[in-house]
């Protein structure tokens, strides 16, 4: 129950709404309750047994008291007005009871629809804040579909099956403890035997309960496997028809959609079979209390209008407990999507500033990198052994090397992507751990192999993440980017949408906005991950010529395996199996006839 109770930690930021719910569930507790001793002057009438209270009671207000003085009231009804009067005051008395009852039923539901609402998008809000701030780390180990059905299905699921069971919770206690208040008041050896029956009766539904949570779990992590294929299959869908691959993903999709039919059908038959179960067994308790009743009004114990009234009482306790234990299964239900959702939220985060993190504005030295160790896995051994480099101030170095050499894994940890297990990566002679992490990342701007663009306007991806930005300055990125002019071929210009990841643009238009987004950002050190290798010649020139402008007087750091496109870097580091073999000049370094010597011969071939 621990994860319920963190749910229900999220009402503090409704506590009015909730004193309305609550305030609202206890009227219609007392509405609900109040309408029960009502039936019994009706029926003493209609048995001809009702006694005349000819004194009006004496004593304060309390629940004795208020029947009291309703019975002296109804009783100088009777013999001022006669029976057909007093039995219309006890209708209406009645008709109006059951009013405030559904009017505070109502109030109740209408104070929790916002705060139901608000906690999901709290939650929401919670679990997207913190998939942004997880280290890549964590992704590698998590498949993206399963991550987007907990922050969606998942959280749907706890709507549902917790959130809008809240107004059962606070509601349908009162209303039972009221009746059996009742019921207790009128025939406590009744009220008794009838509590024997409700506990077996709470068994026997528990039992259904705890096997459906641990189905729902189930369920939930087939529909994130689902949610995942369908995620690949968009993403590749170039691939899937280039390869003829539709029935492979299609026969792949079908088998983990079958598994999922066939336990949420074993869900649904356990959930469906509460409703049935929980009628049948009241249905048996209330036969076996008719006979135990009949039995006391037949010994003189109870008079009848008293045994019948009891029988209402216990039927305002059967209908809330039917609720409650239909929200016990629903319940059991949300916790479990609520665990998947947890399992988010208490994902350790291991890159986070350090309590006496120092703030950093500019580079006035330089980056090194000191005897640095890292792997991703501690079965898979080191990607990086024993790294030492020296990148000064305002100079570009170029990484190349053979696929899987290091050189993507070295700049991610400059702007703490990862963090080192061995050695460290100082800026200006302070580790990078030691430096707040928003003002690191500021220093960076980052063009990366594959344009990431967002479905958005021209202008917002340019501008993203900058605040106060001008449209002159975001022109004049584009420009230099040599991206101005298709822009302003394209329909609405800058304000044109490019579609989900930028597909309405050309890979070579994708790649300049990229760097027009850097450029705008203006930062002192910039990475560039294979920023031209996937582009044909012509984009490849107006690139390359947007990144000799970007680089001019900054602090450069470009992995490339087009080496004419670093020849004029001011040192080239050749990586090999995780390790610096060779570094110098373009000149120098085929002086050597080494790795990079066979590399430019390789590409030259």
């Amino acid at each position: 129950m621990k994860s319920f109770w963190r749910l229900l930690a999220y009402l503090r930021n409704y506590r009015s709404l909730i004193g309305g719910n609550i305030i609202s569930n206890i009227l219609t507790a007392i509405f609900t309750v109040v309408a029960i001793p009502l039936l019994q002057p009706f029926l003493n009438i209609l048995f001809g047994q009702e006694e005349m209270v000819m004194e009006a009671p004496q004593g304060t207000w309390g629940l004795a008291y208020a029947q009291e003085l309703f019975n002296y009231t109804f009783s100088q009804k009777i013999i001022n007005d006669g029976q057909e009067a007093a039995l219309v005051f006890v209708c209406g008395a009645i008709l109006v009871t059951f009013f405030f009852k559904n009017v505070f039923r109502y109030l109740a539901l209408f104070f929790m629809a916002p705060a139901r609402n608000g906690i999901v998008r709290d939650l929401r809000k919670e679990l997207f804040d913190k998939v942004l701030s997880l280290p890549l780390s964590y992704f590698s180990e998590e498949r993206k579909g399963d991550l987007m059905s907990r922050i969606t299905a998942d959280v749907q699921e706890v709507e549902m099956s917790i959130l809008n069971m809240l107004q059962v919770i606070f509601r349908e206690p009162l209303i039972i403890i009221g009746a059996l208040g009742f019921m207790l008041y009128t025939s406590p050896t009744l009220t008794i035997f009838v509590f024997v029956l409700l506990l077996f009766t709470a068994f026997v539904i528990g039992g259904i309960g705890r096997a459906l949570k641990k189905t729902s779990n189930l369920v939930q992590e087939r529909l994130g496997s689902l949610v995942s294929i369908v995620e690949e299959a968009l993403s590749g869908l170039r691939i899937i028809k280039g390869f003829n691959a539709e029935s492979y993903q299609q026969a792949k999709f079908a088998k983990d959609n079958d598994s999922y039919r066939y336990i949420l059908t074993r869900l649904l038959w356990r959930r469906d079979l509460s409703s049935p179960l929980s009628e049948f067994l009241g249905i048996l308790v209330v036969s076996v209390l008719l006979w135990f009743g009949s039995r006391l009004v037949f010994s003189g114990d109870m008079d009848a209008a008293t045994f019948l009234t009891f029988i209402f009482a216990f039927y305002s306790v059967i209908e809330p407990a039917k609720a409650f234990s239909k929200a016990y299964y629903n319940i059991q239900k949300g916790i479990a999507a609520m665990q998947r959702v947890e399992v988010i939220l208490d994902a350790e985060n291991t890159i986070i500033d350090a309590p006496d993190a120092l703030p950093l504005k500019e580079v006035k030295e330089g980056i090194v990198y000191r005897d640095v160790t890292f792997q991703y896995r501690q079965e898979e051994g080191p990607v990086l052994r024993g790294i030492n480099l020296e990148i000064p101030k305002g100079q570009v170095v170029a990484l190349v090397g053979p696929s899987g050499a290091g050189k993507s894994t070295l700049v991610d940890l400059l702007p703490r992507f990862f963090d080192v297990q061995e050695g460290g990566v100082f800026i200006d002679g302070t580790n990078i751990k030691q430096l707040k992490l928003d003002d690191l990342r500021q220093l960076m701007g980052i063009v990366s192999q594959e344009a990431i663009l967002f479905n958005d306007t021209i202008y917002n991806n340019i501008v993203f993440g900058l605040e106060g930005v001008t449209r002159e300055e975001v022109e004049q990125a584009a420009k230099i980017a040599n991206a101005h002019d298709f822009i302003m071929a394209t329909e609405q210009g800058y304000q044109t949408n490019i579609g989900d990841r930028g597909n309405k643009l050309s890979g070579g238009q994708r790649q300049r906005l990229t760097i027009a987004r850097a450029i705008l950002k203006n930062p002192p050190i910039l990475i560039l991950d294979e920023a031209t290798s996937a582009l044909d010649s012509e984009s490849e020139r107006l690139v390359q010529d947007a990144l000799v402008k970007l680089m001019k007087n900054r602090t450069s750091i470009a992995i490339a395996h087009r080496l004419s496109t670093i020849q004029h870097a001011d040192m080239i580091i050749v990586m090999k199996a995780g390790q610096i073999v060779e570094r110098g000049s373009h000149e120098a370094l085929l002086a050597q006839e080494g790795e990079y010597s066979k590399l430019v011969a390789m590409q030259a071939f």
